[in-house]
Formats: C-alpha cells, sequence, structure tokens
C-alpha cells in the first residue's frame, strides 16, 4: 500500500482510522514521490477542514480547558 493508497481511502469515507495513521507514519518514513507527498498534503487539508476526521482527535482524553468549558454550557 502507498500513501496515495491510504489518503484516496480516508478522502472517500471521510475518515482517517488508527490503522491508517499508523500506516502512513510508516509510509511516511520510507522514500516517497512526488504524488504521495501532494496527496498527504490534501489529506492534511481534508482534516484541517473538517472533511476528513480522524478517529485518534475522537479518542484523545480532554483537556482540564475543556472540560471547564463544557461544564458552564
Amino acid at each position: 500500500m502507498c500513501i496515495s493508497d491510504v489518503v484516496q481511502q480516508a478522502l472517500t469515507t471521510g475518515w482517517l482510522t488508527l490503522e491508517a495513521e499508523d500506516e502512513l507514519r510508516s509510509l511516511l518514513r520510507h522514500h516517497y514521490g512526488y504524488d504521495d507527498l501532494c496527496a498527504f498534503m490534501s489529506l492534511q487539508s481534508a482534516a484541517m477542514t473538517g472533511t476528513v476526521k480522524q478517529e485518534s482527535r475522537l479518542l484523545r482524553p480532554l483537556s482540564v480547558s475543556e472540560v471547564m468549558e463544557r461544564s458552564t454550557v
């Protein structure tokens, strides 16, 4: 599997799983081409705009400020 494949799956489903993130980390440790770099950058953009949700972001514990903010609502 290449970076572009992982990215395409995430863009298609709108979801980046923990397994896919691990796969990307592994793939990014090795030599990759321009097309894979462009695909990865498009995934980053999609994650920043909310087009793709990251499972790891939804599973992380809340910070103290987030807990305080939610308790005042």
